[in-house]
């Protein structure tokens, strides 16, 4: 939502003050747009493979989307490792070995939706409670197996607004590119009024004008957004990672989920006593 707001201000900002004094006309011209969106497409498929491709593809979409990591979904996250570490405390690991094997059809993570929508955030609280579950590893080794799989999913999260971003800093030179042939193109028509000479010579500005506006109004705004979602994604997993090394190194579930909430950023994070009636409404 606000990336289509922000076209709107660099567009009016844009070509609106220019419409105030100039020919809009002026701007039109077709060949050089194909040719720079041209030169822009190639070059991204050139500069990758299929795998980084169909990242990027994929994370698109999501820069046109709302954060889905708000307050009521840590709310929800914490409540139910709470639930889970609550069911072990009071009648052991093995009890929630069902749970863990399906979580869809767990009556405790059914209670979640929203939790189990998020099935990379899912698996990797599945896998590290079968762990546990196992007891074949201790907190450390367990922690810095969390800590390279977070590492790999940090960089997978990465890769789309990486690209985008080097997309987003090519543009400009495919915009010179555009004018310098508009340029060349003027030249070989020297002889031509200047008044045709003129025009000729402002259709290749515009080559170098659309290239930068692409750039910094439209295509480095999608990088930024991708790359805020991506920061966004992993803070679920260090959420997790904290309550369940709380829980193995003994601390009750109350507190556990404690370690949990003060690693959230401030802005999504429930104060202690919002978080604490939470837990006493969904128990009650």
């Amino acid at each position: 939502m606000f990336l289509l707001i922000g076209y709107v201000i660099v567009l009016a900002a844009s070509i609106g003050t220019y419409a105030v004094h100039g020919s809009l006309g002026a701007l039109w011209v077709p060949l050089e747009y194909v040719a720079i969106f041209g030169l822009m497409i190639g070059g991204f498929v050139a500069g990758n493979g299929s795998k980084a491709i169909k990242a990027v593809m994929k994370a698109l979409p999501g820069a046109l989307k709302g954060s889905a990591y708000d307050k009521a979904l840590y709310m929800d996250v914490l409540a139910l490792l709470y639930e889970l570490l609550s069911k072990v405390r009071k009648e052991g690991l093995m009890s929630i070995e069902a749970d863990i094997e399906n979580p869809e059809s767990s009556p405790i993570f059914g209670k979640y939706p929203r939790v189990v929508a998020d099935h990379h955030a899912v698996e990797f609280m599945a896998d590290y409670l079968r762990m546990m579950v196992g007891g074949n590893l201790n907190a450390f080794e367990i922690e810095a197996l969390m800590d390279m799989e977070m590492e790999t999913h940090h960089q997978e999260a990465h890769l789309a607004p990486h690209i985008v971003a080097k997309v987003g800093d090519a543009v400009p030179a495919f915009g010179i590119v555009v004018a310098v042939m508009g340029v060349v193109n003027v030249m070989g028509s020297v002889g031509e009024p200047p008044a045709v000479l003129g025009k000729m010579i402002g259709g290749a500005l515009v080559g170098t004008f659309l290239g930068i506006l692409l750039s910094y109004g439209f295509v480095q705004p999608i990088a930024s957004q991708l790359e805020q979602k991506s920061e966004e994604s992993g803070k679920i997993f260090q959420c997790i990672k904290v309550v369940l090394l709380a829980s193995m190194n003994g601390y009750a579930p109350q507190v556990a989920v404690e370690f949990g909430r003060k690693v959230l950023y401030s802005t999504e994070r429930p104060t202690f006593l919002e978080l604490e009636a939470d837990i006493k409404s969904r128990k009650g």
